[in-house]
């Protein structure tokens, strides 16, 4: 069971993340963090280091609730070809998936990030690199079992989708224009179907 200070931080972090993730790390106020949690500078900084730890624990939460959320409707998935599918089709609802926490953490961060907090992009670049992997590990498990071609480069299409999704979730967000991520996904299970199924 966790401690007190534990689930202090803990509902701290429930409560800071969406405003991170919607407004980055400079543009979060002070203010916005003690009006959020109701709670006192002091108290804040009781649990967390400083602002930027605060941030990167805010952002590590945003992602775990995307990245569980994937792999919840992942793991029931046995063949690595559907899960390619699955990945698809949870990304065609993803703008509901992340409305509560602020939209897209990768996007949202990402961008602020490398304009002036090296420490927390380099936070992004590892998850970005985590994504990237489990994507290629997933058409690299359907090469093993002969659903994709051994012919196919599993990295190179791993990175391939990423950078089409999360250009898409940006298209989508930036326009406010859903056809991107739907159009992108279709685009992607044309490429699953001509270019990886055997």
């Amino acid at each position: 069971m966790a401690t007190k200070a534990e689930q202090t931080a803990e509902y701290i972090v429930q409560k800071v993340a969406p405003i991170f993730n919607k407004h980055g790390y400079s543009g979060t106020s002070m203010s916005a963090l003690t009006n959020a949690t109701g709670l006192t500078k002091g108290a804040i900084y009781g649990n967390f280091k400083n602002k930027e730890e605060l941030a990167f624990t805010a952002f590590k939460y945003n992602v775990d609730r995307v990245v569980n959320r994937i792999r919840e409707e992942l793991e029931q998935i046995k063949s690595p070809l559907q899960q390619l599918y699955g990945l698809t089709n949870f990304y065609r609802k993803y703008k509901t998936y992340t409305i509560e926490i602020g939209g897209c953490p990768i996007v949202n961060i990402g961008v602020d990030a490398n304009h002036d907090n090296p420490q927390l992009l380099k936070k992004v670049q590892e998850v970005i690199a985590k994504l990237q992997y489990y994507i290629t590990k997933m058409i690299q498990n359907g090469i093993d079992e002969g659903e994709i071609k051994r012919t196919i480069n599993a990295e190179k299409y791993g990175r391939l989708f990423f950078t089409m999704i999360e250009g898409a979730v940006f298209m989508t967000v930036t326009m406010n224009d859903e056809s991107y991520l739907q159009q992108v996904m279709n685009n992607i299970d044309d490429i699953i179907v001509r270019e990886l199924a055997v």
